[in-house]
């Protein structure tokens, strides 16, 4: 029996899927499957759930899938795409009357704080701001009635952070797994790896290394995500070896 349930709110890269400025062919526009929202994933626990990154598109993303509630917010890292939704924190602040608590790196705490100064000043009575209870990311976070064991993964300089709940783990922004985070990646049934584009990347994997590194890993089924729009879904998935799929917005993954 599940223990609960992952949903991809989004499945894109940084600019999103359909990009501004680009002209597609009517057909590739006509598949949902390649419209992609900035990645980010919820965790519905059995007692909670749990906000993996705030996209530019949350809100939205968070009202499609019937989302209402959160216990707890972590962010894998400040990127932009990956945290410029937190300013609608605010409605759950004050549907509570309290800050959301966030989890991350004390460093990418100060990065909120620098970029959302205004979520810890004070205000009259009146004024309504999101608040953040930034709290530091440990090994294990039990959260939602689950519990999630953490780890770090590179994105360049940056280090990114994973998440693994039961046998389902999430790695978004990777281009290189270091042999800690690798041995929290064995004997899995889903697996969300990232896969930028085609062409190799500096700072993620592209398609050909995320399958390599996919295979090496051996879960039962992988998902990739953090998808440009290079890949046209069916199309890119007839391709793939056995077990390895696109992931898609409002993809739900029991675990």
């Amino acid at each position: 029996m599940a223990l609960g349930t992952a949903v991809v709110l989004g499945s894109g890269t940084s600019n999103g899927v359909p990009t501004l400025g680009k002209a597609y062919p009517p057909e590739y526009l006509a598949e949902p499957k390649n419209h992609r929202t900035r990645a980010s994933i919820v965790l519905l626990g059995p007692t909670g759930n749990v906000l993996v990154d705030c996209s530019p598109e949350m809100r939205l993303q968070l009202l499609r899938e019937g989302v209402a509630d959160l216990e707890a917010v972590v962010i894998t890292h400040t990127h932009a795409d990956h945290i410029m939704g937190m300013d609608d924190l605010r409605s759950l602040c004050l549907k509570y009357q309290r800050e959301i608590p966030v989890y991350t790196s004390p460093g990418y705490q100060e990065d909120i704080r620098r970029v959302f100064p205004y979520a810890f000043a004070d205000f009259p009575p009146g004024v309504f701001v999101p608040r953040f209870g930034l709290r530091d990311v440990k090994e294990t976070l039990d959260l939602g009635g689950m519990r999630l064991r953490t780890f770090w993964v590179h994105h360049g300089p940056l280090l990114v952070l994973g998440l693994r709940v039961q046998n389902f783990a999430y790695v978004t922004d990777v281009g290189h797994i270091p042999e800690s985070a690798w041995d929290q990646l064995q004997g899995l049934d889903t697996l969300i790896l990232d896969a930028v584009r085609y062409r190799p990347h500096p700072n993620h994997f592209h398609f050909e290394k995320a399958v390599e590194i996919a295979a090496a890993l051996g879960a039962r089924q992988t998902y990739f995500t953090h998808l440009s729009d290079d890949y046209d879904h069916h199309e890119t998935n007839a391709t793939l070896p056995s077990g390895m799929a696109l992931a898609y917005d409002g993809l739900r993954v029991p675990f």
